[in-house]
């Protein structure tokens, strides 16, 4: 089955994205079939090859999330935008329970409380040790 969606290129810190065509178990910098546009998330222009993907789009090439949301916003297709899924590391940092993030705080103030009186038990334990 054919995709169309993003290829990174450009310098590191200054993505640039080619938008390709190629088969879906591909990596996205591996072989592609043909090149349709390209689009600069930093100054937000796209380059886009509209006649070539009407035509791909009519051949049955599913598109990407990312790539049908840009060709919505562009124009090029109607319809309304998708919801971009994130990868499952990132959603379970981000969505991380507020709740548990003060629950762990709680304990770690706890912790640094026992650790401080540890220390102060210590230094008392080592001045009484130099009076004698």
């Amino acid at each position: 089955m054919l995709v169309m969606r993003f290829s990174r290129v450009g310098k590191r810190n200054k993505a640039q994205y080619r938008i390709v065509v190629q088969e879906h178990t591909a990596n996205p910098k591996g072989k592609h079939v043909d090149i349709v546009g390209s689009y600069d998330p930093h100054s937000k222009k796209s380059v886009l090859k509209k006649d070539k993907i009407e035509q791909w789009i009519k051949n049955g090439v599913k598109l990407s999330d990312s790539v049908h949301n840009l060709f919505v916003s562009q124009g090029v297709i109607k319809g309304e935008k998708r919801a971009v899924k994130m990868p499952k590391k990132e959603v379970e940092a981000v969505v991380e329970p507020v709740a548990e993030v003060g629950a762990k705080a709680e304990e770690k103030k706890e912790e640094i409380k026992v650790e401080e009186k540890k220390e102060d038990a210590v230094k008392e334990e080592t001045k009484t040790e130099e009076k004698k």
